[in-house]
């Protein structure tokens, strides 16, 4: 087993149980997203760049602001840790005529991105926002 040097990840808890965890790091250290040329095309060479990639909650938790409260820590841990920025790929469930399934939605979505003060860059795709929140670092 490795240990990273600054973890990945965060985990909610609500009590003792884990109701939720997200993904936050430094956006260099994701293939997917820097070999990406869709992203390429939008995203800038910041090496101070963070990314949060996912958020899991579990189902009985989910509409209770978990997935919100995760992207604020993400926030905080990423300017805790140095970044410049961070930024995401979440979902815009405004613009399809159908709602997205629990699934597809696991990066986010455009409306939580917006109340925790993220600003939109560009899209991939129609449903598919990059969003921007610049940090101090603390």
């Amino acid at each position: 087993m490795q240990e990273a040097e600054v973890p990945i990840g965060l985990v909610a808890y609500l009590n003792d149980d884990v109701v939720g965890w997200t993904r936050v790091v430094p956006r260099s250290t994701l293939p997917g997203i820097i070999e990406n040329r869709a992203l390429a095309r939008i995203l800038d060479d910041d090496p101070d760049a963070w990314w949060v990639s996912c958020f899991v909650v579990r189902r009985e938790y989910r509409g209770k602001g978990i997935g919100a409260a995760l992207l604020d820590a993400a926030v905080d841990w990423a300017a805790q840790h140095g970044a410049s920025t961070l930024e995401g790929h979440p979902v815009d469930t405004c613009g399809p005529a159908s709602t997205p399934s629990p699934s597809a939605i696991f990066t986010g979505t455009l409306a939580m991105f917006q109340r925790a003060g993220f600003t939109e860059i560009g899209r991939t795709y129609p449903t598919r926002p990059v969003m921007r929140r610049k940090l101090l670092h603390r």
